[in-house]
């Protein structure tokens, strides 16, 4: 059997002009997951159109299309192709499975939730012939799931080609996280055996990964396990993170020793009304100072993730965003405008409140505004974001976020990764296109090299924590949407 299976891009993803780095960062994980239930006798071609051209001539039996919102129209598209040309297509995904009755309408069969135990009942039923329209998981488990296929990744194409995933879903329930609407009807969290994730980590080659788990620290046994099993193997590793599970125990200090160097970490608002509004209360009144002088003292990078627009906000809130982030030394921030996804509770209310502007789903990339606003309108809005951006990566800024750091070695490791990050998009763009991306991989594994630890950053006394204490928000659930 021929089975294509598919990672639609947005379309600056693949200009022929200008190419940014971070449509080039990780390999289609999912994908190459479901691929491992196929046959050895099956042909399997797998394409991530983020880092190349489709080829759409050829005649597949089967194929597997990737959904999530910002490429949904040229999923469905590429799909409507595909079956023009007589092939079986399904399609699963985050979109897919918050609005199942769009995407049936360019399918054969669509996959709701994870698809680790559906797609290899789908597999059997397309044998027989006798596949079935739907096929929703309710079935949660990460044991005895095969090694993913990454022979079918085209590792050199990739700044991150060794990415992984050890866990699923978050313990959060955060209003603007999809996570809830893929992962409803069985459990929302939970992870693989710790000596199934150590052998796929030992499985791939040099030094770097990079976890894309939502949250790798959400279960403590798992997590301590896993960065005990991981002492030893000479890893640096980048992950992410909640405020709470930063400041609890000492399971950040655990994962320093086994190489955590960089923390992606939710610090979206600074008003306790956002926070309550969001359902952010697993980090009510915490400290996000102490969080960020922690990580600091064991030599850990931050990106620090933001979100705009959050009902409270007001005009000043960017000004405030940047200089907090500036100030605390937060080495690369993430910045969104609040987007309301269709299947989470912030799309829900929102609908029911008619403040949805939009249902273009092009325009739900975080970067653009698609939803009546509160205390500022969507003009200033999008006028802050984007301010902010520049603004936080101007480099009078990166020069100062970097001296706010205690040693020299960190001061440096700041300032050549924020700076090579957002300062050298052209040098970026070249690499991609001449494909030696990967080639800098050695340079990343450098800037990530162990920093002494030191006492932290003390300048700023707790007691001026008051006024900036909100919550993580679950940034990565709205990353992974992009």
């Amino acid at each position: 059997m021929k089975v294509k299976m598919i990672l639609p891009a947005l379309t600056e993803a693949e200009s022929p002009f200008w190419r940014p780095i971070k449509y080039s960062l990780f390999p289609p994980l999912g994908l190459a997951t479901l691929a491992a239930y196929l046959s050895p006798d099956d042909e399997v071609d797998l394409q991530d159109q983020h880092v190349e051209t489709l080829y759409l001539e050829d005649e597949p039996d089967l194929v597997v299309i990737q959904v999530y919102i910002t490429n949904a129209y040229r999923a469905y598209r590429i799909a409507d192709h595909y079956r023009s040309r007589g092939a079986y297509v399904i399609l699963g995904g985050l979109h897919v499975t918050s609005l199942p009755d769009e995407a049936a309408e360019h399918a054969d069969t669509i996959f709701l939730g994870p698809g680790e135990e559906t797609f290899p009942r789908f597999l059997k039923d397309f044998r027989n012939k006798i596949p079935q329209k739907r096929y929703s998981s309710a079935i949660r488990t990460l044991e005895h799931i095969p090694p993913l296929r990454r022979d079918l990744i085209k590792r050199n194409r990739y700044l991150v080609p060794n990415s992984i995933v050890v866990t699923r879903g978050c313990p959060h329930h955060c209003n603007f996280c999809y996570k809830d609407a893929f992962f409803e009807g069985g459990k929302s969290f939970y992870t693989q055996a710790v000596d199934d994730a150590l052998s796929e980590i030992d499985r791939l080659e040099g030094r770097h990964l990079y976890f894309l788990d939502d949250h790798l620290l959400g279960n403590t046994r798992f997590a301590s396990a896993l960065f005990e099993g991981m002492k030893g193997m000479n890893r640096v590793f980048q992950a992410a993170g909640t405020v709470d599970s930063i400041l609890r125990g000492d399971l950040i200090e655990k994962a320093a020793a086994a190489g955590l160097r960089s923390l992606f970490v939710g610090f979206e608002t600074f008003s306790p009304t956002n926070l309550k509004q969001s359902n952010k209360k697993q980090n009510l009144a915490k400290d996000y100072r102490e969080a960020v002088n922690r990580l600091h003292s064991l030599g850990i990078m931050i990106n620090g993730s933001f979100v705009f627009g959050l009902d409270d906000d007001d005009s000043d809130v960017f000004k405030r965003t940047v200089d907090w982030g500036v100030n605390n030394a937060i080495t690369t921030a993430t910045y969104h405008i609040l987007t309301p996804y269709p299947g989470t509770r912030l799309y829900k209310d929102m609908e029911q409140q008619g403040r949805i502007l939009t249902y273009d789903w092009d325009q739900y990339d975080t970067r653009n505004v698609v939803y009546q606003t509160a205390r500022i309108d969507a003009a200033t809005l999008k006028k802050g974001y984007d301010w902010a951006y520049r603004s936080f990566y101007s480099w009078s800024n990166i020069v100062k976020a970097s001296l706010q750091h205690d040693t020299h070695k960190h001061k440096l490791k700041h300032f050549f990764y924020a700076g090579g990050w957002k300062k050298f998009e052209a040098v970026w763009n070249f690499l991609i296109k001449t494909r030696n991306l990967n080639n800098m991989l050695p340079v990343l594994e450098s800037v990530l090299a162990k920093v002494k630890k030191g006492t932290g950053r003390q300048e700023h006394p707790v007691a001026t924590q008051q006024q900036d204490t909100s919550a993580a928000a679950c940034s990565t659930g709205l990353a992974k949407q992009l």
